[in-house]
């Protein structure tokens, strides 16, 4: 249990406080059974994960692989999916809900949640509170069923008596379907007969395939639902055998996968795994952009299946309260998962929360003060920093290298509250907060680091510029020209410093290539080469409203590098895409002032195995080569063959020391601002091209 600010509400979203949720007792169990083990459990439990990290040792080393393992478990998840509250406010574009009207979404177990309107529907007035918190389990039953598309009369088993089982036996039931019900818990069992299906106790060793027979009439049945959570593969292969020819298996819950051929071959069988609640889950346009499905293209949507649940409640043709096993108030949650971690039985969860007004003031309060705060802000000769954003990248990266200068580290602000509470404890911040305009009012903080996603970093640094804070922002500064107008214009009175994430300049292997390069009277020649590795099209990042793509948003990691090494202007550039879905596969052309070229080839469709990132310099009869910044070798370069290190720095730390110093000093910023424009122009550039 935590105390985290009350999230904030954003275009398309609902801010909801809680008056129920329910615990999902399978799904949840998992996670704190796999929250529990050890790292060879967890490693046996991911092996996919295990391969990434091995690929990840051979191309980056341990030490970087052993770092960002550990940044990636100590990563807090918040639990829960299955809540019911009253609207306590509505973000733009949420016309069809209204404060105070009671709904129920998936929002985790807290006392507000900040919820997508997709994934949200009004609550029937005949509706409980109680009633309405299994809504979400409804839809995942409900989407189930649909997939196995019954019809009137035929014979479907459910295989897992659990919340989700039972729920798919009313509602199987509510269709006309004869439902035959397994399980080993003898409680279930009883509840699922009372709900109008027949059973078979696998517990007390009765044959399902028998039973199975007799009641299909000896056809076979028509459908197995399978809502069990198990590593077995027996269920699907149990499945198998007591459908017909040409039945259905539908997969709601957890189970092996090593499928036997014979089983669904000589039948026909069809085998579907379903996707959760339904239509539109996992998609970004529609859960976090809002963007409905047609109802005459896709007539069960995730929300619409909300409501179909809610309406079947309110007809009185699915009754949960039978399934309420357990009641906690919040502030005892930490009882209920002792008893959903241990071996008592139980089944359905519910977590009250009070509805006071005192609660609901303080479930508002958007600012937690997590220690003292420190002496009184020593101004200009000191960095007071604030980080807006605390996503991955800023936690295992960009708060460390701060924290590493010696900085006051005064506010964490993120939207959700619970990132930028564990941000907070682990660095040592003094407040945390989802107000992000309080951050910059906030005369204590002279500097503003921003690391939240692409599309908000040109406002941000507009209204932080604004408020006469210090600025460095991880790239890119922004995603359009008419922003880099504004940024320009605000940049220009010099009052305050603005940088930009150029990591790569200061690595100290990148610093010596500089060095020896100044030596160099006469135009040079590049050669970078970048193993990006292949992001799926639904990415945020590959998002032209939100990420910008990958050639603003990574590549121009790699322009900015050129730049800095050529020590002249980008007068020309020219692109050739290979053709993708992602068009992130490029070569880049650029042209310096001083007669320079290089190429950046970005490239997508390349192993994970291998290094990273690789730069060649041709420079009068000498080169340069850097191998992902871990080896530099000389060829023709007089006193100078090597410079090798034992783990990877791609300068992080030294870019945050840097800026950090020059907001102490009053100094000018570490990179020029016609530096970090032009760079910017140019990758904004390529990217419409």
């Amino acid at each position: 249990m935590a105390e985290v600010p009350c999230p904030s509400v954003g275009s398309g979203q609902l801010l909801i406080g809680t008056c129920r949720t329910l615990v999902s007792v399978g799904t949840e169990r998992m996670l704190v059974e796999f929250a529990k083990a050890g790292w060879l459990e967890k490693a046996r439990q991911q092996p996919d994960k295990v391969r990434m990290m091995l690929d990840k040792i051979k191309a980056d080393g341990l030490m970087p692989t052993v770092g960002a393992v550990l940044t990636k478990l100590d990563q807090p998840l918040c639990l829960g999916y299955c809540n019911v509250g009253r609207v306590m406010e509505v973000g733009a574009g949420g016309t069809a809900f209204a404060v105070n009207d009671r709904v129920a979404s998936n929002g985790k177990h807290a006392a507000t949640v900040s919820v997508p309107i997709n994934l949200c529907a009004k609550v029937p007035d005949t509706v409980s509170d109680d009633e309405a918190a299994f809504v979400v389990l409804g839809a995942v039953a409900l989407q189930g069923i649909r997939l196995a598309q019954p019809t009137l009369g035929e014979a479907v088993v459910v295989t897992g008596l659990g919340l989700v089982g039972l729920v798919t036996v009313q509602l199987l039931r509510a269709q006309g379907c004869r439902v035959l019900g397994l399980d080993f818990d003898a409680e279930k069992l009883a509840l699922a007969r009372q709900f109008g299906a027949e059973v078979v106790n696998l517990g007390a060793g009765e044959n399902p395939l028998a039973v199975a027979h007799i009641f299909s009439r000896g056809r076979g049945v028509d459908a197995v639902i399978i809502t069990a959570s198990t590593k077995s593969n027996e269920p699907v292969h149990q499945a198998a055998q007591m459908c017909r020819k040409r039945g259905r298996v539908v997969l709601v819950g957890v189970t092996g996968l090593q499928l036997s051929r014979a089983d669904f071959f000589e039948k026909e069988l069809t085998f579907q795994v379903s996707c959760s609640y339904g239509p539109g889950r996992y998609d970004p346009s529609y859960e976090e952009k809002g963007h409905d499905y047609p109802v005459s293209f896709v007539r069960w949507t995730e929300q619409r299946n909300f409501e179909a649940v809610l309406d079947m409640m309110a007809d009185g043709h699915l009754n949960v309260k039978p399934l309420i096993s357990h009641r906690f108030d919040i502030d005892e949650a930490e009882k209920a998962y002792e008893l959903v971690g241990g071996s008592g039985p139980s089944l359905g969860i519910l977590l009250e929360y009070p509805q006071d007004e005192k609660w609901a003031l303080t479930g508002r309060r958007q600012t937690v003060e997590l220690r003292p705060q420190a002496a009184t802000f020593l101004g200009p000769k000191q960095a007071s920093v604030a980080f807006i954003g605390s996503g991955s990248y800023a936690t295992a990266v960009l708060i460390p290298a701060f924290k590493a200068t010696g900085a006051r580290l005064k506010t964490v602000a993120s939207n959700g509250g619970v990132s930028g509470l564990h941000a907070g404890r682990k660095f040592g911040f003094e407040t945390t907060t989802t107000d992000t305009a309080s951050v910059l009012a906030d005369a204590d903080v002279n500097t503003v680091v921003i690391t939240t996603r692409h599309d908000s970093h040109a406002r941000l640094v507009c209204d932080a510029l604004r408020a006469g804070k210090h600025v460095f922002v991880e790239k890119p500064l922004a995603l359009r020209m008419e922003e880099l107008a504004e940024i320009e214009v605000l940049s220009s009175s010099g009052k305050s410093l603005l940088m930009v994430g150029f990591n790569r300049r200061f690595a100290p292997q990148v610093q010596k290539m500089k060095e020896l390069l100044r030596s160099v009277a006469g135009p040079k020649t590049f050669v970078m080469t970048v193993n990006a590795g292949a992001i799926p099209a639904n990415h945020w990042t590959q998002d032209r409203e939100v990420g910008g793509g990958r050639i603003i948003g990574e590549a121009c990691h790699f322009i900015d590098l050129l730049r800095f090494l050529a020590a002249a202007p980008i007068i020309e550039w020219h692109r050739m895409s290979m053709d993708s879905a992602t068009h992130d596969t490029v070569t880049l052309q650029l042209r310096f002032s001083d007669g320079s070229i290089g190429s950046v080839h970005y490239f997508a469709n390349g192993s994970k195995s291998f290094p990273k990132e690789r730069l060649e310099v041709f420079a009068d009869g000498r080169l340069l080569q850097l191998d992902n910044y871990r080896k530099l070798s000389g060829f023709g370069w007089p006193g100078f063959t090597k410079m090798n290190l034992w783990q990877q720095d791609k300068g992080q730390r030294a870019c945050a020391a840097a800026f950090v110093q020059a907001v102490v000093q009053m100094g000018k910023s570490p990179i020029p601002i016609d530096e970090i424009l032009n760079v910017s122009r140019v990758a904004v550039e390529i990217a419409q091209a």
